[in-house]
């Protein structure tokens, strides 16, 4: 395997995308601080064809569309947000405002065929005007290309609680007890994959900002209608497993789980693992997963039925980046500092190492010629593979592998 190019960015890279599989890239980061967004489109030797600075609201939010416009989530002039349109040539184009009380932010937001579904959240203290406080009321709503709202559907977590969370306190006479059902400090989108769509039904994961304790609440895609939503968990991956279903993670507090939820909102199966899960175009789950018994044990797993597991132990690690699937069935990701590869016989295979790179918070891309693309801090890494072409498939190949969009129409 061999490094075609590795380049800078301005700041951390949030997001990256590719309308094609030959490039260029879309890559969303910060800039000088934390509440300046940059975005930028780059070709695969790092050369920019342009780059744009504009101002964030902390954590920088874009998705592309087929057509190769960049949609970036951004604050106003008056203080509103709004979603810009970024031509491929690097021109503005359309800018959608949408209508909000002041301190709601968009925490996340998918782009649907004739418009947008937005989630929406407290915004930043740091963002808000003197005297204004962050909107308590979260809620998911869509919108029409023009920005109109057609629902808007208000999300009520509901008191935090979980057989994990503990305190010890004067009040327990210092024992070690659950703690008691409370009122969620802050809400905020989940920290991953927030936001998926699979043909009529949205996934929108809203968590207890102290705790990380949260659900994810299933809605009608058309009116925005409650369908259901999973009990409280730690929160932890999602990906979408075919029309209407999804794969719900949770981990922490001592639970360890990946559990299949239909079009209906119910639990089909429940696997003893979490972690990056793909689902190929025969409806195969698989992917890097962690396994609790005595002892967490990392490894390679591979759901088989409603709650058994298929698996081999590869040694450690946390920081997984998103993978990607290949045509043969090849998983690629990134873990703890090395590009690693599982083929269709759940093989594990080495593929890259950069000793000492920043911590992965972001997706793998593999675009054609068996090239891997992979942000890693502020640097992009591209690499030369034998991997086959991008596999077709519900998660997260397709529009959710290329162009960072978790939409399965």
């Amino acid at each position: 395997m061999t490094l075609s190019s590795r380049f800078e960015l301005p700041g951390q890279i949030w997001s990256v995308a590719a309308r094609h599989p030959s490039g260029p890239l879309y890559a969303t980061c910060y800039g000088a601080d934390p509440l300046e967004t940059v975005v930028s489109a780059v070709d695969l030797s790092g050369r920019v064809h342009w780059q744009r600075a504009c101002p964030g609201t902390g954590r920088p939010r874009s998705r592309l569309s087929r057509s190769g416009t960049l949609w970036l989530a951004c604050p106003t002039d008056r203080g509103g947000r709004a979603l810009e349109g970024i031509r491929p040539d690097g021109s503005v184009g359309r800018t959608v405002a949408l209508v909000c009380e002041v301190g709601e932010e968009v925490a996340s937001f998918v782009l649907l065929g004739d418009g947008f579904c937005v989630m929406w959240a407290g915004a930043s203290p740091v963002l808000l005007p003197a005297g204004h406080q962050p909107s308590g009321v979260p809620r998911v709503a869509r919108y029409d290309g023009e920005g109109r709202c057609l629902w808007s559907t208000p999300i009520a977590l509901g008191p935090v609680s979980h057989p994990g969370l503990l305190e010890m306190s004067a009040e327990t006479g210092w024992e070690v007890r659950p703690t008691a059902p409370r009122e969620p400090s802050r809400v905020e989108a989940d920290h991953r994959e927030p936001l998926l769509v699979s043909g009529d039904r949205i996934a929108a994961g809203f968590t207890d900002g102290s705790s990380g304790v949260g659900r994810t609440f299933f809605l009608d895609l058309d009116s925005g209608a409650l369908v259901a939503a999973t009990h409280l968990a730690p929160s932890d991956r999602k990906a979408i497993a075919g029309s209407g279903e999804f794969l719900i993670g949770s981990h922490g507090y001592g639970e360890c789980a990946t559990r299949h939820f239909g079009r209906d909102g119910a639990e089909r199966a429940r696997w003893a693992c979490h972690g990056a899960m793909t689902v190929d175009g025969l409806g195969t789950v698989r992917g890097p997963g962690l396994s609790y018994s005595l002892v967490p044990s990392d490894g390679l797993r591979q759901p088989v039925s409603g709650h058994d597991l298929l698996g081999r132990s590869h040694g450690a690690g946390r920081y997984t980046s998103s993978p990607a699937v290949d045509s043969n069935g090849t998983v690629v990701f990134w873990r703890d500092d090395t590009l690693l590869a599982i083929d269709s016989d759940m093989a594990l295979r080495e593929l890259f190492t950069a000793e000492g790179s920043a911590q992965v918070i972001g997706r793998t891309l593999l675009l054609d010629e068996g090239r891997v693309v992979q942000p890693l801090g502020n640097e992009m890494l591209v690499l030369g593979t034998d991997l086959a072409t991008l596999a077709d498939g519900p998660w997260p190949c397709g529009d959710a592998n290329l162009l960072g969009n978790p939409v399965l129409e």
